[in-house]
């Protein structure tokens, strides 16, 4: 694949941000695989940063082994998070801010020190970890209809929009981690929900990888940082008008709203 295609399917993606949702792009990668994938990312992370937008962290996504293996990968992926992304606890954002959004259950966590090391491991991402606190993702997809495969979202900055993380911030404790659960609320119906053993085992574990993966492709993670783990459950579709509630083992409950 040319440079001046890889360039142009970065443009689209930019583009779909404020025209509306694009055909899917892995059509046009060839090969098509996350490789093409992470440089279409990558141009536009680059992008953004030198037009001032603040990298702030994170996102972990993929680490449902089912949904790794519906898209043909045995890894997760990752996505860049902005500081304009962010949404205040008990906050909204505008839906039609957002194309296609969805909701996830994770748990966020705060980096202490940075990880430089290419072979760390748990014990060592576990002692860099500052905090740890809930988190609702706001995912969306600049791809028409959720006609994904792995390129699209991997290129699409892993199908990030928004995220609000918890004000009930707590010293990391691994046994605490993996026994969390968590329910996520549309109003008063409950719409996903599963436990932290549904992120690739443990989220501690994601966040290995994902340390691991940042020293690899030349963007560790550095002190201040913060981490979205990945999906304790499904997806939820968003809707105008609603409120959305995460309620997370042994934290205090998580809430936005979805504005008209």
């Amino acid at each position: 694949m040319t440079e001046d295609a890889v360039h142009r399917a970065a443009l689209e993606l930019r583009e779909a941000y404020h025209t509306g949702a694009i055909d899917p792009v892995a059509d046009r990668l060839v090969p098509n695989d996350r490789l093409i994938a992470y440089q279409i990312q990558e141009i536009n992370t680059a992008h953004w940063i030198a037009e001032g937008r603040q990298l702030v962290g994170r996102k972990i996504g993929l680490t449902s082994p089912a949904v790794q293996a519906q898209l043909g990968v045995g890894e997760p992926d990752f996505g860049m998070l902005f500081a304009d992304m962010a949404v205040a606890p008990g906050g909204a954002f505008a839906a039609a801010s957002v194309s296609q959004p969805r909701a996830e259950g994770e748990l966020a966590f705060g980096i202490r020190r940075a990880l430089t090391d290419p072979a760390v491991d748990e014990a060592a991402v576990s002692d860099a970890v500052e905090w740890m606190a809930p988190a609702i993702e706001i995912v969306g997809s600049r791809v028409r209809d959720w006609q994904i495969r792995i390129a699209d979202t991997v290129a699409d900055n892993a199908s990030s929009a928004r995220y609000a993380i918890g004000d009930d911030r707590r010293p990391f404790d691994r046994a605490v981690i993996d026994a969390l659960t968590m329910e996520l609320f549309e109003d008063a119906v409950r719409v996903s929900h599963g436990p932290a053993t549904a992120c690739l085992g443990s989220p501690v574990t994601a966040l290995a990888w994902l340390a691991r993966k940042m020293v690899e492709v030349g963007r560790p993670l550095a002190a201040g940082d913060i981490v979205l783990s990945g999906a304790f459950g499904p997806l939820a579709p968003m809707t105008a008008g609603r409120h959305y509630r995460l309620a997370m083992s042994g934290f205090a409950d998580l809430v936005v709203d979805c504005a008209d």
